[in-house]
């Protein structure tokens, strides 16, 4: 019988389990934060810096599924500056980023400027204040996942992200999740 968790990754962990050779020994990781299972997988990955709604399974099917296909990822984005409508219609139609030493032009998505900054817990690390002037809230949703995307996006639209939360899978949502929350789900909702 396969399990399935959905998590708030915290700022400062990797999506990972168990460290590599490449991987420092001070590092947290994603076991600290609950039992799980032998054979326990992340599906996709949120980088170290980066945090919000990761799902896990011990279905490699399911993984699959999640990350081969056109399962919508949503992702709330705080940017240096205040973002202009230009910048936000160029993510929406697709920008240039550098990946694996090419360059690459990401497939159209939805973007748009938050009205209001989301009630976010507190991250670990403080993000600068407003004496470094000002930053602005964006939601992204895209349904491909190359390296560290996101923040390239907004880096080539002038706006570098300065914190990044996935809020959205398919239709698995963050919630009200506190950072390093856990729940076991019976199945995940995509679609």
């Amino acid at each position: 019988m396969h399990r399935h968790f959905r998590i708030y990754k915290p700022y400062g962990y990797l999506s990972q389990f168990i460290t590599n050779q490449k991987t420092r020994r001070n590092k947290k990781l994603l076991g600290e934060l609950y039992n799980f299972p032998d054979g326990t997988m992340s599906i996709g990955r949120l980088d170290e810096d980066s945090e919000g709604l990761l799902l896990l399974t011990t279905d490699g099917k399911v993984s699959a599924e999640i990350t081969g296909s056109n399962v919508e990822k949503e992702y709330y984005v705080q940017v240096d500056g205040e973002i202009t409508l230009e910048a936000v219609a160029k993510l929406r139609n697709g920008v240039e980023i550098g990946f694996n030493g090419k360059k690459y032009i990401t497939k159209p998505g939805k973007a748009d400027i938050l009205k209001a900054p989301p009630a976010f817990p507190p991250r670990a690390k403080p993000i600068r204040d407003s004496r470094h002037g000002p930053s602005s809230w964006i939601s992204i949703t895209l349904t491909e996942g190359k390296f560290r995307q996101v923040k390239k996006m907004t880096a080539a639209v002038g706006f570098p992200t300065l914190r990044l939360v996935r809020v959205r899978i398919g239709k698995e949502l963050l919630g009200n999740l506190d950072a390093g929350e856990v729940q076991e789900v019976p199945e995940f909702k995509l679609y």
